[in-house]
């Protein structure tokens, strides 16, 4: 197989945030990565900064130094576009991409409301490229979650009958942001923990007992109830002192109730409680707790340090336990990471593992991870429960 062309977008040597090259960079370098892609091409704002970027992470003296979108989109050489800027610009820089025809790989969230999402996937399906579209929804792919499918299909706990989900986190504080961050006490630009770190929990939850049906009266899909405890936010400046005070329009409380969609493994009306709250748990509570009961048995999956099961854990790893009913026994649910992960820094383990299924679809195999559309249907569903809420 000839190598995947790939131009990135996001990649800098003083960028604010470091997603692409902790969690990129790594998997495209690795002998994992190396044996299916090649990075062609950097496009940063300028010609010069991704000159430097290209230097400072030693690339090939060969890979091109872009500044335009439009130039990207152009060149022949690249395959795949992979996008890694703020998400409020991620729709203009990739979208000429898109119209030319392009596979586009874009983090999530894909773009800062689902209209411009929209707007997007229907540039993708005028251009017959939609299932060539990856967003970065990457907890779908991880070896743990697809372990819990494998169990819930095997019919070891029965039919799900319930499901409560309860996660501390999306920062690391609950009153404080850094500067770079400031963005996200702001609902507008579309990158906030309600669009990060509870949408990727949600995401992941939902890809193992499916989306919540909709409310046959109603049309909804969720019952949400949001409040902002926290409205006034401190920012702290690179010196690591308070430099000042902004007021958030991103609720901090999240709960969330749902019907799971009836099928062979979930009993009709089974439920989905979701309680996601900002910041610190009361000490020697975990960050993250999920129960799934089920007929037979119950998985209890727990997260001491970390909410973020979309990328994993490694200092306090993840425990998943199943209880049996009949037998009154608990017995771990193992895991483990493929052994071309094992290697990786642990938020390119699952990025890696979205390319990897990008290069078997490619190769014939089935579309096994999250298009342009997957991503508009969570946008939707964000949107829908947030409608009539202020701060």
């Amino acid at each position: 197989m000839s190598p995947i062309r790939v131009g990135l977008i996001g990649l800098s040597a003083s960028a604010k945030t470091a997603w692409a090259s902790t969690s990129h960079l790594p998997y495209l370098l690795s002998p994992a990565g190396r044996s299916k892609y090649q990075i062609v091409a950097l496009l940063n704002s300028s010609v010069e900064a991704a000159r430097k970027a290209i230097e400072f992470y030693q690339l090939p003296a060969s890979t091109k130094a872009y500044g335009s979108p439009s130039d990207l989109a152009a060149d022949p050489d690249v395959d795949l576009v992979v996008c890694n800027t703020r998400v409020d610009v991620h729709a203009s820089t990739i979208e000429p991409s898109v119209r030319a025809g392009k596979a586009v790989f874009c983090e999530w969230p894909l773009t800062q409301n689902a209209q411009v999402a929209a707007a997007l996937v229907s540039q993708a399906e005028k251009a017959g490229t939609l299932e060539k579209t990856v967003v970065g929804l990457q907890g779908r792919v991880s070896p743990l979650i697809r372990t819990l499918r494998g169990v819930i299909a095997s019919g070891r706990i029965g039919r799900v009958l319930s499901s409560e989900v309860r996660v501390f986190g999306g920062l690391n504080d609950r009153v404080i942001l850094p500067q770079s961050l400031e963005y996200f006490t702001k609902r507008e630009v579309g990158g906030n923990i309600y669009q990060i770190g509870f949408a990727h929990v949600f995401d992941t939850v939902q890809s193992v007992l499916g989306d919540i049906e909709k409310d046959a009266e109603t049309g909804k899909a969720v019952h949400g109830h949001f409040q902002l405890q926290h409205p006034h936010v401190k920012i702290r400046g690179a010196d690591g002192k308070i430099s000042h005070t902004v007021t958030s329009d991103v609720p901090d409380l999240i709960l969330i109730a749902g019907t799971l969609p009836e099928s062979e493994t979930s009993q009709k009306g089974a439920s989905l409680h979701f309680r996601f709250r900002r910041g610190q748990p009361f000490p020697g509570e975990p960050w993250l707790s999920w129960s799934i009961n089920g007929e037979k048995g119950e998985i209890r999956l727990v997260s001491p340090a970390s909410a973020a099961l979309n990328v994993g854990v490694d200092d306090a790893p993840v425990t998943v336990e199943l209880y049996d009913f009949e037998t009154d026994t608990v017995t771990p649910l193992e895991w483990e990471w493929e052994e071309w992960q094992r290697d990786l820094p642990i938020r390119a383990r699952n990025i890696g593992g979205l390319y990897e299924a990008f290069a078997a679809a490619r190769e014939g195999g089935e579309v096994g991870y999250p298009t342009f559309g997957s991503a508009l249907a969570r946008h939707r569903q964000l949107e829908e429960l947030l409608e009539g809420w202020k701060a």
